[in-house]
């Protein structure tokens, strides 16, 4: 648990570690980052004098025998007011790869105490020392691998505390129910402080309500972490790779006349209006098939389309296309739905050029069809639009939540929504435990607890320490 976990690195955190914080290669400016109580010694062996708080200075890096190595800018923040909460002294030199790892060297022989950080250590350690949040420190690696302007922008905000302050507001809410109600099983013979059951009622159902809006927000902030994987399937030869290729803006896959091309999955991303969109290019779909190499093939097609938050089922609208067309889709409509799999499925009417039908989209049968040409790239710009339209997030439950533009704020992850959706089993639980007895008992108010410690963990209290180590490793070194 993170306080037991705190506790553990009480030894850990008194050394001083050091990364060089900036990317590998060369570049104009290099910075190294040092953390931790030998700081202040460290300061003067290197620029020769003491720094004031917070104060750029333009000093000479000095090695062990007091010559200049290289000229630098260094910042000193003193603890508590830094961004790990220790002593740090930031260094910025040129930025050739040489020279920051001289520097390293003569920084890590002035103690035993000094060691190379480990990933993700100065967060962790910022997180250890309470200066932020488990939400917080894992949306510093969003904003770092953030592939979109939406999911930087709402990465950035999850650092601002607005996913946190939710769950904070909840939690309080929940906090608070459970002092009334620990009163009134502790003190049922004194009326003081005590909560009339409608007002249990009441106050439980706001609990669950604010949960699930949170839930639909955080499904949106899962997908601007993870992306939506995007499934192009179809028969032979219908034009896939096409497709894929028009999506992409490049020949990304061979385009061939000759029917079972692609044998392979390819996959590529694109951005769809700041959403990023995994596109999976897959083999044609047969029932049956004699050729080793297709039959392989084809079962990596049927384990993308397993996986797919949307499927894109193209077809030859110059081959008899309806009567094939619906024959298939059934069959693979059939396959998803007996791995209780409800995947929204958009059908394309490919090779326009040849039929000469009019590009457009049409609803027929609960189904949309756009009429388009992949190879020509006619058309595909109403299959972006209707794919940023129809964009979802899918849970396990066979529910999904469309990005709208009001939403999507901050960024999240699935550790969030199982954390989410474990407390709201112990909402409901109580509130059936409050409906089905018609009393406060000491089963309403331990659910109540369950669901508050499961609400803790999303932003750090209560947190294993191996999901804790899972989380940090994923960081780059000097972050």
């Amino acid at each position: 648990m993170y306080y037991q976990y705190n506790k553990k690195f009480v030894n850990y955190i008194i050394d001083t570690i050091v990364a060089i914080s900036t990317p590998p290669g060369h570049g104009g400016i290099g910075v190294i980052r040092i953390s931790g109580n030998s700081v202040p010694e460290i300061i003067p062996k290197l620029l020769g004098k003491i720094l004031e708080p917070r104060k750029a200075e333009y000093l000479p890096f000095l090695d062990t025998d007091g010559f200049i190595l290289e000229k630098v800018i260094a910042l000193f923040f003193p603890e508590p007011n830094s961004f790990t909460g220790e002593n740090i002294l930031e260094i910025h030199g040129h930025g050739g790869q040489m020279i920051l790892d001289i520097l390293l060297e003569r920084i890590l022989k002035i103690s035993s105490n000094i060691r190379i950080a480990h990933p993700g250590e100065f967060t962790k350690r910022a997180f250890l020392n309470n200066k932020i949040d488990l939400i917080q420190a894992e949306a510093i690696a969003d904003i770092i691998n953030a592939s979109s302007h939406q999911a930087a922008k709402s990465a950035s905000n999850t650092l601002q505390g607005i996913f946190s302050r939710q769950i904070h507001t909840i939690s309080k809410k929940i906090t608070n129910l459970r002092t009334h109600i620990e009163a009134s099983i502790d003190f049922s013979e004194e009326a003081t402080n005590v909560l009339p059951y409608n007002n249990v009622k009441k106050k439980l159902k706001t609990i669950i309500n604010d949960i699930q809006q949170i839930y639909e927000s955080t499904c949106h902030g899962v997908l601007l972490h993870e992306g939506v994987k995007i499934v192009i399937a179809g028969n032979p030869n219908a034009g896939k790779s096409s497709l894929f290729n028009a999506l992409l803006g490049m020949d990304r896959a061979i385009v061939s006349t000759i029917s079972g091309t692609t044998r392979d999955t390819l996959h590529e991303s694109i951005q769809l209006n700041g959403i990023t969109c995994h596109i999976t290019d897959t083999a044609g779909l047969k029932k049956n098939s004699d050729n080793e190499i297709e039959q392989i093939g084809i079962k990596r097609a049927w384990n993308e389309l397993h996986n797919a938050d949307h499927v894109l089922w193209v077809i030859d609208s110059n081959d008899d296309s309806n009567r094939k067309c619906n024959i298939a889709l059934e069959y693979v409509e059939e396959i998803l739905f007996a791995k209780n799999k409800k995947i929204p499925i958009t059908i394309i009417r490919n090779k326009s050029d040849l039929t000469k039908e009019k590009i457009g989209i049409n609803k027929i049968n609960n189904y949309t069809y756009i009429t388009l040409s992949a190879l020509f790239d006619n058309g595909t710009d109403l299959l972006r639009k209707h794919l940023h339209d129809h964009i979802k997030y899918k849970k396990q439950k066979n529910y999904s939540y469309n990005l709208t533009e009001n939403q999507g704020n901050y960024i999240a992850r699935r550790r969030h929504l199982n954390a989410l959706e474990k407390t709201s089993k112990y909402l409901l639980s109580a509130q059936d435990q409050l409906l089905s007895v018609m009393t406060i008992n000491e089963l309403f108010a331990e659910d109540l607890g369950l669901a508050h410690n499961e609400l803790s963990k999303i932003f750090g209290k209560f947190t294993s320490e191996d999901l804790l180590e899972k989380i940090f490793s994923t960081f780059c070194v000097g972050k």
